[in-house]
């Protein structure tokens, strides 16, 4: 497949973007010290995936690392796993990052669907954490132990997060929509010291209590547990559980709080979870040292984050973008953390908040996108968005129609769209301001990510043919390791088994002539219907641009008697019919949008798509559903939206055998 066949680029650089940008300052710091032709992003692009350790001493000299501690060798260790990065290096991020912003400035507006919003200034900022902090230690916490937190994203998420990794503890974050079980199968692996949870939230309009979830967490966790810190929302009850106020923890007097302490590098910073849809969930453990390089590398020079700037990504703690937002705080800008439906009390929620805090940078999904196309809305006409000069959009690949609407009803300015993974916590693929975005594209493969794309027998494929997303050079971000997986047996089973000294991340991908990428969606669902690989993706753009259609999943099954099986299907918007005139609509789309091939077998309407907690289409474990599988064999029920709805799909299964 090639790239689209768009002559133009949705938006392009300025003229003066190399002068105007970090990622262009960056540029010119690197042909200064290093010598280095960096011309244009694809030249800069080769030398970071040529030579790693050049660029990532390159990184650490030009954001003043130099300052915080000095290091023996940048990469002493270059294996996949087991590359050792910075050896001798002494940090901690949450030092990095209470050394910025300006202590007036904001650094965190909180704010949810009712209440007015909560600003901590810098200064309240770093006496909070110091504050916390104080209180953690206190209570017995110490490097290496584990502080989770049961939060919604919120301020004092925030706070807890950057206390813990002060002291060097372990953070580890679940949002309050997770039911018990599914807080229990997480947190129970990882024998937290202290528990923070809030009492209750609002989510669409309404009031929820977590009382009794919070019992039953801390109950479980009962062993390892030293205090159970409440956040109290209004008109919810504490839990029993709660043994610490978190007010009380705050109101420390300004001389009764502790300092971030130093760490080696590759010390734990936080454990961030797989969804768990195959299995309990894993444990991804990341450093302080991996993800401070790495977050100032793709904040500052791919999204252009400055002290100027106020960043909204609506995510929840459970998801690796809640992370990316609060490492905005490393380059001393401002978070805006949501707590809320981001359709609530419609779909323009989202773009009156952008409006009443001076957003920037705004982080959105194609899903809520696409939501905001079909209700007929014209954000730049309806709200002031003057102040916003990018969006970035993740959890699925962005339609090219959804992306000209983003263009033509916000901008014009650069829509990026991400892909990534919790795996790394950070991006491979994305965007930079001086490189040009086309619909349907990921612009540009990021910096110091070495991605190809590969077939099964290890080899790259040509520009425009699709393979497999692997990583052929480490990332400081990568895993230091999975969580109970001293042998690193399961971390080399998850990212290594097909390849042995290659990173494969499940995503298959056509890297352009152009040197963008598009993302066919995962490799394990893959559609193969006679030999000829598919993408799911081009599928969904061509029917979920019609108004009837509020989503779509398509898979391919291979049956036991040899045959493959195609079905399409579709969730109704209200009102809508599946009658054989819309039936023959889709299939038209679908032949002149992708080709004869995509056109499936059947087209049959549901309920509502299944997702996992961050929104991603659970394609695979639909597919083994419709190959027989039992639901409660191919997914944890703690990890899906709507569970209910695969039980719909076993019950089609079984109509078609």
């Amino acid at each position: 497949m090639n790239s689209t066949d768009d002559a133009q680029p949705l938006w392009s650089p300025g003229p003066d973007a190399r002068q105007s940008t970090t990622i262009g300052v960056f540029a010119d710091f690197v042909e200064r010290t290093r010598h280095v032709d960096t011309a244009d992003y694809h030249r800069l692009w080769e030398w970071s995936v040529s030579d790693v350790g050049a660029f990532w001493s390159a990184i650490w000299d030009f954001f003043g690392l130099d300052t915080v501690s000095s290091y023996d060798a940048v990469l002493a260790a270059d294996a996949m796993p087991g590359a050792t990065w910075f050896s001798g290096a002494r940090l901690n991020f949450a030092g990095y990052l209470l050394s910025k912003g300006r202590a007036d400035e904001p650094a965190v507006i909180s704010v949810d669907e009712t209440a007015p919003a909560v600003t901590l200034s810098w200064a309240q900022l770093r006496h909070q954490v110091g504050a916390v902090a104080a209180g953690f230690a206190e209570i017995g916490v110490s490097a290496g132990d584990v502080v989770a937190g049961y939060l919604s994203n919120s301020a004092e998420a925030v706070v807890a997060f950057l206390a813990a990794a002060s002291l060097g503890a372990v953070w580890s974050s679940v949002g309050l929509d997770y039911a018990a079980p599914a807080v229990i199968d997480r947190f129970g692996q990882l024998q937290p010291k202290v528990l923070v949870a809030a009492s209750g939230y609002r989510y669409n309009g309404k009031l929820h209590s977590c009382a009794d979830a919070v019992d039953t967490v801390a109950a479980a966790l009962a062993p390892s547990l030293l205090a159970t810190v409440i956040v109290a929302r209004d008109q919810t009850p504490v839990p029993t559980a709660a043994t610490i106020d978190w007010a009380d923890l705050t109101s420390r007097p300004a001389g009764d709080t502790v300092a971030p302490v130093a760490l080696d590098f590759d010390h734990p910073l936080w454990v961030l979870f797989t969804s768990g849809t195959t299995g309990i969930p894993k444990g991804l453990t990341h450093s302080h040292g991996g993800i401070l390089v790495e977050m100032l590398k793709q904040l500052a020079l791919h999204w252009d984050i400055t002290d100027t700037d106020r960043l909204f990504w609506y995510t929840s703690t459970s998801w690796v973008m809640w992370n990316l937002q609060v490492s905005a705080l490393l380059l001393g800008s401002t978070i805006v953390c949501y707590d809320g439906s981001p359709t609530y009390p419609d779909s323009a929620a989202m773009w009156r908040l952008v409006e009443r805090h001076g957003v920037t940078f705004f982080g959105t999904s194609p899903g809520y996108l696409h939501a905001c196309a079909k209700a007929g809305l014209h954000p730049r006409g309806e709200f002031d968005l003057a102040g916003l000069r990018a969006v970035g959009c993740t959890g699925s690949p962005l339609a090219p129609d959804v992306h000209r609407w983003a263009l033509d009803h916000v901008g014009p300015l650069p829509v990026w769209s991400v892909s990534g993974g919790t795996d790394v916590a950070t991006a491979f693929c994305g965007g930079a301001p001086i490189a040009a975005t086309w619909p349907g594209e990921l612009s540009v493969r990021c910096l110091a990510v070495a991605v190809e794309a590969w077939d099964e027998r290890g080899l790259a494929v040509p520009a425009g043919h699709v393979g497999e997303l692997v990583v052929t050079k480490p990332m400081p971000s990568m895993p230091v390791q999975l969580w109970n997986d001293a042998d690193f047996g399961r971390y080399r089973d998850a990212y290594f088994a097909t390849y042995p000294t290659v990173w494969r991340q499940g995503d298959w991908i056509t890297v352009t002539e152009r040197g963008s990428v598009i993302i066919h969606g995962r490799s394990d669902a893959t559609l193969n219907r006679n030999g000829i690989r598919m993408g799911s993706t081009d599928i969904y753009a061509a029917v979920e641009v019609f108004d009837e259609v509020a989503e779509a999943l398509v898979v391919g099954v291979d049956r036991a008697d040899g045959s493959y099986w195609m079905p399409l299907f579709v969730a109704l918007a209200p009102g809508a019919r599946l009658d054989d005139a819309l039936i023959n609509q889709l299939r038209a789309a679908i032949s002149r949008r992708a080709s004869p091939r995509h056109v499936p077998d059947d087209i049959i309407g549901v309920r509502a798509i299944p997702h996992t907690r961050t929104g991603k289409k659970l394609e695979v474990p639909v597919k083994r559903v419709l190959q027989g599988a039992e639901v409660t064999a191919v997914v944890s029920p703690d990890a899906v939206d709507d569970v209910s709805l695969l039980a719909d799909f076993a019950e089609i299964a079984a109509a078609h055998r």
